[in-house]
């Protein structure tokens, strides 16, 4: 009779570690999912804040050369002022996705004036803007791809269970292009 008590207990302790290793193991994972999110989005903000830094400094150079174009200036310094406005993650991705169309417009008014694209100053901060324009872009897939993964996993059975206790239920939001910004300008050079 100890012999088959000494079994059984040995038993249940075996399932009481195993069930307490799957449920830290599960806990633990949605934990890891969320802060993989934050920290891409970390990783987006900084490169945004170096294109709104870059901003200013490109408006400025192009303003000498095509002061008649102070519509779009104007719209360039209110997005930038709403991007620094925005309070939440959500927020910020409307902001950068309305900078985007703007600055793509700013770049093609720049076609217009050779005397612009010759300068030195211009052609500097435009290579700083693009390859800043370049980081945003793979950090933005990897934003993605780790908010594809959080929210796959809290849509799992378990997942799901493991993130109702951790209180992170709702979907992360995708970093995606608007409608506008998927449109190629167009560029006429005959005029």
């Amino acid at each position: 009779m100890k012999k088959g008590c000494l079994v059984f207990i040995g038993i249940l302790v075996l399932l009481i570690i195993i069930g307490g290793s799957w449920f830290i193991s599960g806990y633990n994972r949605v934990v890891i999912l969320d802060e993989e999110v934050n920290k891409q989005w970390a990783q987006i903000d900084v490169v945004l804040q170096r294109r709104y830094d870059l901003i200013p400094n490109l408006v400025n150079t192009v303003k000498g050369y095509a002061a008649h174009e102070k519509g779009l200036f104007t719209e360039v310094t209110r997005l930038r002022s709403q991007w620094a406005a925005a309070g939440s993650r959500d927020d910020k991705i409307k902001a950068a996705r309305g900078m985007e169309g703007a600055i793509s417009k700013l770049l093609l008014v720049t076609e217009n004036y050779p005397d612009l694209k010759a300068s030195e100053n211009f052609l500097s901060l435009q290579a700083q803007l693009e390859g800043t324009e370049n980081r945003i872009a793979v950090q933005r897939m990897r934003y993605n791809e780790a908010a594809r993964n959080f929210n796959a996993y809290i849509r799992t059975f378990f997942g799901g269970f493991f993130a109702r206790i951790r209180g992170l239920t709702k979907p992360v939001p995708y970093f995606e292009i608007e409608n506008k910004a998927k449109e190629v300008p167009k560029v006429d050079f005959t005029s």
